[in-house]
């Protein structure tokens, strides 16, 4: 009986096809499944160049790329996509077997051939190859075949490498592009292969290759199972690795790291693997953290910890939870249970302060000083806050004002002493001060994910948790995700990462239109990256693309949520779930205006706070609970002139003109955060007068 496997990077493209297209799918391989041989479903495409590439009728528009052995009864779907368009794309390509490896390889021919005259050009103008250093017997024990070894001796930039990913065998581009990153030979085996020794396999047996193959190949024994299969794609590409983040993942380093790259690059897949590698290497329970700022993004990183560690020992040694719980866990334990003042009540301590104090500043102003002077710096007294450098704070204070503010916040910690209440930093403060005291510390390693959100508080306890050794902290930021105004500086925080700097520039979640769009946002802002030195995403692309992003003006706040619910429903009918669906908002009161708008319209949605997002129904929220998720489709909802930048987070420029910039600044950076959790599909929307961060034109 023949059976119908398939190319686990089909798995990416499968979500975005049409609902309808999808059952035919399923439909396929049931009669694929019922048939005495392939054959009767299997047609011929002209003027190919492997004649093993064969189409099969999806429907009477849609088409899929099988490739057919000469022998045997195994089969593999490569793609499906409209039948002018999946003829086209058969006719450029061509199926071989690594010699090295012996898995399935699909190579875009006609590009690799078309490329070779501009990079032979370009090549005989300079001595200088990428790969020079490498001979051509390593490469070919790697697997590199005599076309791919002829374009690699023509590479004279990494670039250009880069450039061809999708183009070259994925074994072959991963084993060039570790060599190119200076990985020896041997390393490169260890790390993208899938056999302990190089083989020597025929590159023409694909039948033997199917048997064989695991890593490009998924079998399936019928449409249950295919069902089974195509509802977690997702889950399944967000624990593989290309050999830059493996690098990362999977190195040994004599002290902290850390890995920046924009949203989408893999940050967190690395965060995963790393702490796989860790915990595999240790002996004791709960001796690796994995940590981040929220309870939403710890329950994330969880899950997927189950989804990629399958070994119950190894993941009994993996502490998941972020910094408010490690802290609260360790001043509990001294004190016993703690009480944490919530926003509101210390926005009203502060009030009640400037009452009793008679201080001429505001709450806001004096709640900022004291965390991002006083407790940014470990200030204990008034010649310490004399002294205190105010990064990020532009207004200037003589000796007498600074006398008022120091008076007005040792009422705020009195007041805390009295009610004997804690806020989240107090607790870390005091938490890092315990930890910092004691020779055994809680974890031989601590792994942060979105490091960029930390507070100094916040990594002070992470220094103090785990002590200075190999491989003791490994940290991931993208200062252009940062959401929350925390300036730190983790060299004088006694984070010292030298020399340990790895960056991700390749974007694997969202299209180029997308991504381009949403970097432009942030053109011109001078982003700092946590180390005195600046971020950049110079050099952060995706190889997907579709539509660029959709601008909807409207003239009211009806009108704006009428065209909200018209164009959900067409994302819907177009075949995306629900659940694949997310709308975000500035503040509560526009996410629930558009949550009301869609479920009185009749569509399933739900407003998220500090729970996930719900199977069948539209999420909803916030743009900082939007953090860390990401949908097929994304509409960013309020994004008038009055609204964003949100005018209550922005200090005004009369009281700091540093302060209002660096808060502009976050506005702007949140606004990212809001569209890159988008991966094929982004509209945003406002009513009146459009966001001074928008585009002036449409489109």
């Amino acid at each position: 009986m023949p059976t119908l496997g398939i190319a686990r990077e089909f798995l990416r493209e499968f979500g975005k096809l049409q609902r309808s297209v999808q059952d035919r799918v399923y439909e396929t391989f049931a009669k694929f499944e019922e048939a005495t041989f392939a054959g009767i479903h299997l047609e011929l495409i002209r003027n190919v160049r492997d004649s093993r590439l064969k189409s099969i009728r999806i429907d009477q528009f849609w088409r899929g790329v099988v490739l057919a052995p000469t022998s045997g009864d195994s089969y593999l779907l490569l793609r499906v996509l409209p039948h002018d368009e999946a003829y086209r794309w058969a006719q450029r390509k061509s199926a071989s077997v690594n010699r090295a490896t012996g898995s399935i390889e699909i190579r875009d021919v006609a590009s690799i051939e078309d490329r070779m005259p501009r990079l032979e050009e370009r090549a005989a103008a300079t001595s200088e190859r990428l790969l020079g250093a490498v001979s051509d017997a390593d490469l070919r024990r790697l697997g590199i075949d005599d076309q791919v070894l002829a374009f690699a001796r023509t590479l004279t930039d990494l670039e250009q490498l880069e450039t061809a990913r999708t183009m070259l065998p994925e074994p072959q581009y991963d084993a060039l592009l570790g060599l190119a990153l200076g990985m020896s030979p041997e390393d490169v085996w260890t790390e993208v292969a899938d056999t302990v020794e190089p083989g020597e396999f025929d590159p023409d047996d694909v039948t033997a290759a199917l048997a064989r193959s695991t890593k490009q190949v998924v079998l399936v024994s019928g449409p249950g199972d295919l069902m089974e299969i195509f509802s977690y794609p997702f889950d399944l590409w967000r624990v593989y690795l290309h050999p830059v983040q493996h690098r990362v993942a999977y190195g040994s380093f004599s002290g902290p790291v850390r890995v920046t790259g924009g949203p989408g690059t893999g940050k967190t897949v690395a965060v995963l693997h790393r702490a796989k590698y860790l915990a595999e290497r240790s002996t004791s329970d709960r001796s690796v953290l994995v940590t981040t700022f929220t309870k939403t993004l710890t329950s994330s990183l969880e899950n997927q910890l189950h989804t990629l560690v399958e070994d119950d020992d190894v993941l009994r040694r993996i502490d998941v939870r972020h910094v408010d719980q490690v802290a609260n866990q360790v001043v509990a334990t001294e004190y016993g249970r703690i009480s944490i003042l919530s926003a509101d009540e210390q926005r009203q301590t502060w009030r009640k302060v400037i009452g009793s104090t008679g201080v001429k500043f505001s709450d806001a102003f004096l709640a900022q000083e004291w965390r991002e002077v006083v407790l940014a710096n470990e200030v204990v007294d008034f010649d310490g806050y004399l002294a205190a450098p105010r990064r990020g704070r532009g207004r200037q204070l003589g000796q007498r004002q600074k006398e008022q503010i120091w008076t007005a916040i040792a009422a705020f910690l009195d007041e805390l002493r009295r009610l004997d209440r804690w806020t989240y930093e107090t607790v870390c403060v005091e938490a890092a001060r315990l930890l910092a005291d004691r020779t055994a510390k809680p974890y031989q390693h601590v792994v942060v994910d979105e490091g960029q959100d930390l507070g100094p508080w916040g990594w002070r306890l992470l220094r103090a948790a785990v002590a200075e050794s190999d491989n003791d902290l490994f940290i991931t930021a993208d200062a252009h995700q940062r959401i929350y105004n925390h300036r730190v500086s983790l060299k004088q925080l006694g984070i010292k990462i030298a020399g340990r700097s790895a960056r991700l520039t390749l974007n694997y979640r969202t299209t180029a239109e997308i991504l381009g769009w949403s970097i432009g946002l942030l053109r011109g802002e001078e982003i700092d990256a946590l180390n005195d030195d600046l971020d950049t995403l110079a050099g952060c692309r995706s190889d997907v693309h579709g539509d660029r992003p959709l601008l909807r003006p409207s003239m009211s706040a009806r009108e704006e949520m009428q065209a909200l619910v018209k164009d959900v429903r067409g994302w819907l009918a177009d075949g995306i779930e629900p659940d694949q669906v997310g709308i975000a908002a500035r503040t509560w009161s526009q996410a629930e205006a558009a949550s009301s708008a869609l479920t009185n319209a009749g569509l399933p949605a739900t407003s998220i706070a500090r729970s996930k997002p719900t199977a069948g129904r539209i999420s909803v929220a916030t743009m900082h609970a939007m953090k860390g998720l990401e949908f097929r489709a994304v509409a960013v909802i309020g994004l008038s002139k009055d609204s964003m930048p949100f005018p209550k987070a922005v200090t005004p420029a009369s009281e700091d003109p540093i302060a209002h910039n660096l808060d502009l600044q976050q506005e702007r950076c949140l606004l990212f955060v809001a569209c890159t959790r988008a991966r094929e599909k982004l509209r945003l929307s406002w009513q009146g007068t459009r966001s001074s961060f928008l585009p002036r034109t449409d489109g």
